[in-house]
């Protein structure tokens, strides 16, 4: 099928045109010069023969979701939009480059690489997701990279919010990376259908290919459909990815929704698992706070701030003790043990001994005392270690369901705060840290997976719940 010729740029004052960068179904994209600030950006234009009402209501609503969600260091910028001289509304972008959807198809992309990207483009999903929005077309070539490398979410261009999803029809999806109730026409798109498309792009970065491709092998629509209603996408025969990154991925591509990660930010963090297991830093979790929104000026004016410095001292505590006139006097030693100034008078021999019996002993007796201090705030550490790791609840009451494909674990709540995790551990080794009180394994028939489940709060685990075990019967 020939491709077709772009359209003609418009004019658009305060931006000379440079050449074309791409083009859609919907629109082309080209490169101009902006005057002023003078840079080169990006200008998305919808085609003529394509604009009606609700290609223009597609383009206001994109435009007004860049606007809310480019704040983010992981959402494509957009500088402004408006309509041109001929009626063809157009995008004022960052430009950025698309290489990243090339690159993952020509060459081997490291593990570390691709998880450092999942976890920023899952960021900026999970960030849409809180302020309602689903992008529905999360795929490879809708990540750009930034002229510093930065990978950005791009293309808002069939986006919906939470509650108009259900009742929109699909105007457009990219099959390969669409979950199977997008296909069959079930939804036009939930959180748990962004799972899937999401979990589907990492695996193609890895991979090298979609996940349901099969090479070798007719790879047509209708054979990527058959495939994705099946929910098991192929080895992607790489030594070097982990196995609990294939079990992550293949958890958030199954057949049914609710045996899927229950959001994005799920998986980002059993990707920053699987980043610590491989020995690299964690990238961090870049999601929107508004927790500062609701604090006013007064509120951060009046809080007291204590800075402690590399002793551990408080600097409120070491000016008191200067007033208090703490300075060391002549020939004693500091608090940190060091003669601090010697005065340089002749000792006689009488006086010298008796001088020196009285700094051994002063010296013994801040030692001793030292010591004494240790001991002390060990024990003190110790028992507020104890009390904290004692107060944190314990999980109990596991139960278990399965079906053909997957075991389902569930708990009770035992008590958690709002800043309280699980930390899921697996027979298989599987591991998952989540709000969550349920977690699915996928697994086959005759399989037995144990867990246990422990709670984290503040970087501290409680005890460790009893183990349960369940199999899938063969």
């Amino acid at each position: 099928m020939a491709r077709r010729l772009p359209s003609q740029p418009p004019t658009l004052p305060g931006f000379s045109h440079i050449h074309v960068l791409g083009s859609g179904g919907f629109a082309d994209v080209f490169l101009y010069e902006q005057n002023m600030p003078r840079r080169q950006v990006a200008v998305k234009v919808m085609l003529s023969e394509v604009v009606n009402d609700q290609v223009r209501q597609m383009f206001q609503a994109e435009a007004n979701l860049m606007a809310q969600l480019s704040t983010h260091p992981s959402i494509l910028t957009v500088y402004q939009a408006s309509v041109s001289s001929d009626g063809r509304p157009y995008l004022v972008m960052e430009l950025c480059s698309s290489a990243l959807s090339q690159r993952y198809r020509t060459e081997r992309i490291p593990v570390a690489e691709v998880l450092r990207i999942a976890v920023k483009i899952g960021s900026a999903i999970e960030t849409a997701h809180r302020a309602g929005v689903l992008h529905r077309d999360i795929k490879p070539s809708n990540i750009l990279l930034t002229a510093y490398g930065h990978p950005v979410l791009s293309d808002f261009g069939i986006a919906a919010t939470l509650g108009e999803s259900e009742s929109l029809e699909a105007v457009g999806m990219s099959i390969p990376w669409s979950a199977p109730e997008v296909l069959m026409d079930e939804t036009a798109g939930t959180i748990a259908s962004e799972v899937w498309a999401f979990a589907a792009t990492v695996y193609s970065l890895l991979a090298g290919r979609s996940p349901f491709e099969a090479p070798g092998e007719p790879n047509k629509s209708t054979d990527l459909i058959s495939r994705i209603q099946r929910a098991k996408p192929s080895s992607m025969g790489r030594s070097d990815v982990p196995a609990s990154l294939e079990r992550i991925l293949q958890r958030a591509m199954t057949r049914k929704p609710e045996n899927r990660q229950s959001s994005v930010l799920e998986i980002v963090r059993e990707l920053q698992a699987v980043e610590t297991e491989i020995g690299v830093p964690q990238t961090p979790i870049e999601v929107v706070m508004d927790d500062w929104a609701l604090a006013t000026v007064a509120d951060l004016e009046d809080r007291t701030r204590v800075r402690v410095n590399a002793a551990g001292v408080s600097s409120v505590a070491q000016r008191r003790r200067s007033r208090r006139g703490s300075a060391p006097i002549d020939g004693s030693y500091s608090a940190v043990g060091t003669i601090v100034r010697d005065t340089g008078r002749s000792r006689s021999s009488t006086t010298a001994p008796e001088r020196g019996r009285g700094f051994r002993a002063l010296a013994w007796g801040l030692g001793a005392a030292g010591l004494l201090v240790v001991v002390l705030g060990a024990i003190v550490i110790f028992a507020l270690v104890q009390s904290s790791s004692s107060s944190i609840p314990t999980v109990s009451d596991i139960r278990s369901t399965s079906s053909a494909d997957a075991l389902t674990f569930s708990w009770g709540d035992p008590g958690l705060d709002d800043t309280d995790s699980y930390q899921i551990t697996t027979s298989n080794g599987e591991s998952s840290i989540q709000r969550s009180p349920e977690f699915t394994v996928v697994a086959e028939p005759g399989d037995e997976i144990c867990i246990t489940v422990t709670v984290n709060r503040e970087g501290k685990t409680g005890p460790a719940s009893n183990e349960k075990c369940a199999d899938i019967p063969g």
